[in-house]
């Protein structure tokens, strides 16, 4: 077996030991640290002195980590935090309740009981595989610690690509490789997921926070709903799911009439989102939504949320592969 082959050995069994073992967060940190550092540092003037860069570069390390930090603390207290989901589920309560008084029987017997069972519904299938969403990792001491190893990792592997001085030997060479394959495939699909999100955030945020009003219509903790809608829109198809159901569910608190509005409205964001999935993802990684969504119900299948989260990027790491070899 040569070095080749033992690289691409080490990158498969890579795959499952970090869904196994929870470390999908701290993966996706260094990953954010490394590609946000080589996109940083071509930009560093070439007249500068050897030593002048390695400090620019230290410094945009640095910045770079301070940012993936920040995001992941922002994201801690939206999701954890009292002020967050927590709010949500209260409201979504009260809005049950509220509707098994007025709709009718039949309708009302098909509607959970409390918020814990909205939640139990909520994320049915993210947790058929796994003890609760916790189980991907964004909680807890230990995945903080985690996160900081893998952003320290992500940052010593960016500084050896920039390391022009000395050769790697065969196998750190081919290891490098496939690095720097997975790394380019989290920045085409990561990313990419991020504009889609973005864009559907802005579009619910003008139906939310503007259509609505114009016709008098004010729905509660609207700043809360546009930022569930990115949160969960960073997770491809089932994230637009979560958010469509919890929107729809407050405007039917308010009348029967906004819910089926927000419905309506919800139903061609989606549509749009397939539209926008197969032109940017997959576009990116040269994929059709259905190659991404089986990939997607597979990984799900087998290592729970987790698996759900990491397989765009993981196929899209393997398409890469056999693109290079031209297997594919």
């Amino acid at each position: 077996m040569n070095t080749l082959q033992i690289s691409y050995l080490l990158a498969a069994l890579s795959v499952p030991v970090v869904l196994h073992f929870h470390l999908l967060p701290a993966a996706f940190a260094g990953l954010a640290v490394y590609v946000l550092t080589a996109k940083l540092a071509p930009m560093l003037p070439l007249r500068w002195g050897s030593l002048t860069q390695k400090v620019a570069l230290a410094g945009i390390i640095l910045f770079v980590i301070a940012l993936v930090s920040s995001i992941c603390l922002g994201l801690w207290s939206f999701l954890r935090g009292h002020h967050g989901m927590a709010n949500l589920l209260n409201m979504a309560a009260e809005t049950l309740e509220n509707l098994k008084r007025t709709l009718p029987e039949d309708l009302t017997a098909a509607l959970p009981d409390t918020v814990e069972e909205l939640r139990e519904q909520i994320t049915s299938m993210l947790r058929e595989h796994g003890k609760n969403i916790s189980s991907v990792g964004i909680s807890g001491v230990k995945t903080f610690a985690h996160l900081v190893l893998g952003m320290v990792v992500g940052s010593m592997a960016v500084l050896h690509r920039f390391n022009k001085e000395n050769g790697f030997p065969p196998l750190a060479s081919d290891l490098h490789a496939r690095l720097i394959n997975l790394a380019d495939s989290f920045d085409k699909v990561v990313f990419a997921q991020v504009k889609i999100s973005a864009l559907n955030t802005i579009l619910t945020a003008i139906y939310l926070a503007v259509v609505l009003p114009i016709f008098g219509i004010y729905l509660p903790m609207v700043t809360l709903l546009v930022l569930l809608t990115f949160v969960a829109g960073l997770l491809p198809v089932v994230g637009n799911l979560i958010s469509n159901f919890t929107i729809v569910l407050i405007s039917l608190g308010v009348s029967p009439m906004v819910g089926v509005a927000s419905l309506g409205f919800l139903v061609v964001i989606h549509k749009l989102e397939y539209f926008t999935n197969a032109r940017i993802v997959g576009g990116e990684v040269k994929a059709s939504v259905w190659e991404l969504l089986c990939a997607m119900l597979f990984m799900e299948a087998i290592f729970g949320m987790a698996g759900l989260v990491a397989a765009p990027v993981v196929y899209a790491w393997l398409k890469t592969e056999l693109k290079a070899k031209r297997l594919v």
